[in-house]
């Protein structure tokens, strides 16, 4: 996988998500920011049938 360029971004989490993910990156020491990606990553994926695109012969 190629590495993209990342965009700096202002995301606002409830103190409870903060905290939650300061305890998964203190365990795991994969930084937040990544937890954040892969949750934005989950998201397209699946909203993806509402975004422009070919439709795939696989479902």
């Amino acid at each position: 996988m190629v590495a993209e360029k990342k965009v700096s971004t202002t995301v606002y989490i409830t103190k409870t998500q903060a905290e939650t993910l300061k305890l998964l990156h203190e365990r795991t020491k994969v930084p937040i920011a990544e937890y954040i990606r892969e949750g934005i990553d989950l998201v397209l994926k699946k909203h993806s049938d509402k975004l422009p695109g070919q439709l795939s012969l696989v479902e």
